[in-house]
């Protein structure tokens, strides 16, 4: 699925151009699209039919649209659900339908908001806000109440997420990617991250000095940045902006996907493994696989 630059482009995009807009008429026309709203599509367009789009909101890979400027506690919200493959287009309303459209808004500028998502794992529910269980205070969508903080938030306290990580016995890119750890980073980033870093996303968390994993974190917010600026990664014609452009980070990747290809540090091949039911990609000098811990040796700090 998109990570967090990906999705903040979207969210710009549609701060751009949706934002501001009345909603005249909805369509849904995918039951996959509203399967995580009770009352299905109907229930979806009774909701939105009508309402003004007030804010473009974002944490870490989550995105919502808030509505008629209440963001308060129990107020609707347009949670969307990006899934694998999910688009939010803005198009002129005359345009052609395009395959896999499954959701429409109507503006009152003369253009959709169109949802558009080949493998349909993504969708549209509208859901009240609630407080965020981190305790911020920060509102979300109701169920992603659970994601923590992204490190481009401004709030965002590198230092006890660092001693969180610390506390947890496990691979250290296993809580990359745990989005109630640290938010927005998947799987493409972490291995940059990581990269960046120089340390095997299969080290012991508990192992690592705090040094190192304020650094990993740095390092993944770094990346995330040069991706953002760069409109995101774009591997095929499903990672696109509200206008339907490819963001071109992919050409700058230093790990992921680059299997077998030279680092770009010490020219050693780069290794791609299995983690998680994907993929993991290091340089094995560069970055050390750890040793096998033997009984009763504490593991050595990094």
């Amino acid at each position: 699925m998109p990570e967090l630059p990906e999705v903040e482009v979207v969210r710009r995009g549609l701060e751009s151009h949706v934002v501001g807009r009345e909603v005249l008429d909805v369509e849904v026309s995918g039951a996959r699209t509203a399967r995580r709203q009770p009352g299905g599509p109907e229930e979806i367009v009774a909701r939105l039919r009508g309402r003004a789009v007030s804010g473009a909101r974002r944490r870490g890979k989550y995105l919502w649209l808030t509505l008629d400027g209440d963001e308060t506690p129990g107020a609707d919200c347009l949670f969307v659900h990006l899934g694998m493959s999910g688009q939010m287009l803005v198009t002129d309303h005359d345009a052609p339908p395009v395959p896999h459209l499954h959701a429409r808004a109507v503006l009152d500028d003369g253009n959709d908001l169109r949802f558009v998502d080949q493998r349909t794992f993504g969708g549209w529910t509208v859901v009240p806000l609630a407080e965020a269980a981190d305790g911020t205070g920060v509102l979300l969508p109701a169920p992603a109440v659970h994601v923590a903080a992204d490190p481009f938030e401004p709030g965002f306290d590198a230092a006890a997420v660092a001693r969180t990580i610390r506390r947890r016995d496990t691979e250290l890119k296993r809580l990359l990617l745990d989005q109630r750890v640290v938010s927005g980073i998947g799987n493409i980033y972490a291995d940059e991250a990581l990269w960046r870093s120089g340390v095997h996303g299969r080290r012991r968390a508990g192992a690592l000095t705090l040094a190192a994993v304020r650094g990993v974190l740095g390092h993944a917010r770094e990346v995330m940045d040069d991706a953002l600026r760069a409109g995101g990664t774009s591997f095929d014609a499903l990672y696109v902006n509200v206008n339907g452009a490819s963001g071109y980070f992919d050409r700058s990747l230093d790990a992921y996907g680059r299997a077998g290809l030279p680092c770009a540090r010490c020219g050693t091949p780069v290794v791609r493994e299995d983690f998680m039911n994907r993929g993991s990609h290091y340089c094995p000098v560069c970055q050390a696989p750890p040793r096998r811990r033997q009984p009763g040796r504490p593991a050595r700090r990094q």
